[in-house]
Formats: structure tokens, C-alpha cells, sequence
């Protein structure tokens, strides 16, 4: 079993940075590809970015790419996400997961394991 738990979210203006983190415990992830995905209200759960497990490979979705950027260290099994340019579309629940594949993918249902999330709100 993997526990993931996000943080770093909270208010930030349009233009703004935020830097979320997710540490992972129970076991090591530095095998898995992890990845991002973020929720609005009314809407469903979005892939954002997702990298594999030497960090080497990463992926963005078109909104984010540019602004965004995942990272992590192994060793103190903890993903990031350096948000920056922040945009009010942004706004969302943004959650944290760890895959059973070592390479970086998109799609939710390649997860097995997801954190409670953390709220990003942007303001214009």
C-alpha cells in the first residue's frame, strides 16, 4: 500500500507561483511513474503532468506545458509541481497519484494510488 499525501496548495494571484509536493509512504515509489491531475467543480478529473521513475521522461498537458513542472527526488520519495503563470482556470483540486508502470502516463486509470488532494485557487 502507498499513502500520498499533497501539499503546498492554497491562494495565490493570476501570475502568480505555487509549489505542491507529494510524499509518499508505506512504500518506495522511485519505481513508479507518478503523476498530476486536478479537478474544477462540475468538471471531470484532468490529467496535468505526469513523469517517470528516473525523472528523466515527463509529459504535460497542452494547458500547463510551459508553466508547469514536475519533478522529484527518490530519495526522499516526494514528487513536485512547480506551478507558475498562474491562471484563474487553474482553480481546482489537484491530486497526486502514484502508477504501477515506471513510465510517465496520462490517463487516471493507469493510477492505483491517490492522495485526499490539495486546493489551488487562483485569483484574477
Amino acid at each position: 500500500q502507498v499513502q500520498l499525501v499533497e501539499s503546498g496548495g492554497g491562494l495565490a494571484e493570476a501570475g502568480g507561483s505555487l509549489r505542491l509536493s507529494c510524499a509518499a509512504s508505506g512504500r518506495t515509489v522511485s519505481n513508479d511513474g507518478m503523476g498530476w491531475f486536478r479537478q474544477a467543480p462540475g468538471k471531470d478529473r484532468e490529467f496535468v503532468a505526469t513523469i517517470n521513475w528516473s525523472g528523466i521522461g515527463t509529459y504535460y498537458a497542452d494547458s500547463v506545458k510551459g508553466r508547469f513542472t514536475i519533478s522529484r527526488d527518490n530519495a526522499k520519495n516526494t514528487v513536485f509541481l512547480q506551478m507558475n503563470s498562474l491562471k484563474p482556470e487553474d482553480t481546482a483540486v489537484y491530486y497526486c497519484a502514484s502508477s504501477n508502470s515506471p513510465v510517465g502516463v496520462t490517463t487516471t486509470s493507469a493510477y492505483s494510488y491517490w492522495g485526499q488532494g490539495t486546493q489551488v485557487t487562483v485569483s484574477s
